[in-house]
């Protein structure tokens, strides 16, 4: 079997590690041989193909981004851009296909597996935002990042009296914020799911003060005021429309600080919280996402996802992961609440 392999949507740790097993097996227990599509769907759109081989993947299980590169280009969107794809398989002679992204990207391989196209899905998203999968890799190493700079940010805080503001990744999702904003003790957490009242973080952030400590709000970019609107960088949308999100850290200084009389400042991680090398927890989840994704390949169990459920690998539909965003549930943000302020 001829097996395509391509990565679409933002790059995140991790990726090459998916790669990097699902050849490795796929080449040593099964026989296959492998294409890379380039750049996400723009590669099997415009028949863009680089070669994907043991060679290829030596070494790159600790690389961050992807070999193949990607994009967020949407098929879809394009005239004939389905029929493209499956004539471009057939004359490279690609009878399958292993999608590895997030919900852009498995939605076309959902719509693909419908007209016909043998596909299995990989879920990444470094939001942590796919329905059916416990985690997704890249997450992991995104915490791990905005951790050590919260880590960072509070003794520039004490020193200097301020209010600091670290604006982290979460368009719809706030896992991010959540968890690094819990493990580096930032004394407000601003999510999308949950609207915040600015009276209340002013209150919050004046608590903090009177306490003789400087505080640390952790906020997804995502995250929008009660009665206000999302702030968004510019009104251009991607080509699966979304917005592109940031400022909600720069809005919250000018207006704490307008209410407070206190310095604040804000530090917009952005794509730092996606480069660099994946964390141990990624590199596993990676490769075994991997292994399980070839295997599925295997055994022709086409628009099927491998996800994590508790410690197992297991087969989803494709339309599980993709029907609805996995979101954080009002009990795990009011266990971070009990340190706010």
């Amino acid at each position: 079997m001829r097996v395509g392999v391509l990565t679409g949507g933002g790059d995140c740790p991790g990726l090459n590690a998916v790669i990097r097993a699902v050849v490795r097996r796929g080449v040593t227990e099964y026989g296959f041989e492998f294409v890379g599509f380039r750049d996400g769907w723009k590669g099997p759109l415009e028949g863009l193909t680089m070669e994907l081989g043991i060679p290829q993947v030596r070494g790159i299980l600790p690389r961050g981004g992807t070999i193949l590169g990607s994009s967020r280009t949407n098929p879809i969107k394009v005239e004939g851009g389905i029929e493209r794809i499956k004539d471009n398989m057939k004359a490279l002679g690609v009878d399958a296909l292993v999608a590895i992204g997030g919900e852009d990207t498995l939605g076309v391989a959902t719509a693909l597996t419908e007209a016909g196209v043998p596909a299995v899905g990989v879920p990444k998203t470094i939001d942590n935002d796919l329905s059916a999968t416990d985690y997704t890799f890249g997450f992991d190493t995104a915490v791990t990042v905005a951790t050590e700079a919260i880590d960072r940010l509070h003794t520039t805080a004490e020193s200097h009296h301020r209010i600091l503001i670290c604006e982290v990744m979460g368009r719809h999702a706030g896992w991010i914020a959540l968890h690094s904003g819990m493990a580096g003790g930032a004394n407000i957490i601003l999510i999308p799911e949950v609207p915040f009242d600015l009276d209340q973080v002013v209150e919050w952030v004046e608590s903090r003060f009177r306490s003789h400590y400087a505080p640390i709000i952790c906020v997804a970019e995502g995250a929008l005021p009660k009665d206000g609107d999302l702030i968004t960088k510019d009104a251009t949308l991607d080509a699966f429309g979304h917005v592109k999100l940031s400022g909600i850290g720069e809005w919250l200084a000018a207006q704490i600080e307008e209410r407070t009389g206190k310095e604040a400042r804000t530090t917009v991680l952005g794509h730092i919280q996606r480069g660099g090398s994946p964390t141990a927890f990624d590199r596993v989840l990676a490769t075994r996402f991997g292994l399980n994704a070839i295997a599925a390949v295997k055994d022709e169990a086409w628009g099927t996802m491998v996800a994590l459920q508790g410690t197992d690998i297991v087969r989803v539909p494709l339309q599980a992961a993709t029907g609805t965003l996995k979101t954080v549930p009002t009990e795990r943000y009011e266990e971070a609440m009990a340190f706010f302020g």
